[in-house]
């Protein structure tokens, strides 16, 4: 099993920064993508971002682009997403998503994903 927990969410004003955490705990793989996805008030959950264990390759949904940067701490096993320049169509809830194996097609697929955090409100108001 993997524990995922995010944290760094909460009330900004746009144009404004958060950094959000993913620390990950239990049996982590060597080999695994962590992603971030968000879920709107009445939306469908969404890829936002995603990154590879190992090589750091980096997937972005294009409406965050430039604005939002994910990356990884091996020695914490914690993953962050730096979201700048903030919009109010940002506010979301943020989970974090792990599993291993995936390849380039799967990783903005929501049914990817075996293990999911519980999420982290962000909240811009305009």
């Amino acid at each position: 099993q993997v524990q995922l927990v995010e944290s760094g969410g909460g009330l900004v004003q746009a144009g404004g920064s958060l950094r959000l955490s993913c620390a990950a705990s239990g049996r982590t793989f060597s080999r695994n993508y962590m992603g971030w996805f968000r879920q709107a008030p009445g939306k469908e959950r969404e890829f936002v971002a995603a990154i590879t264990w190992s090589s750091a390759d980096t997937y972005y949904v294009d409406s965050v682009k430039g604005r939002f940067t994910i990356s990884r701490d091996h020695a914490k096993n914690t993953v962050y997403l730096q979201m700048n320049s903030l919009k109010p169509e940002d506010t979301a809830v943020y989970h974090c998503a792990a599993d291993r194996g995936l390849t380039t097609n799967q990783v903005m697929r929501l049914s990817a994903y075996g293990y999911w955090g519980q999420g982290t409100q962000v909240t811009v108001s305009s």
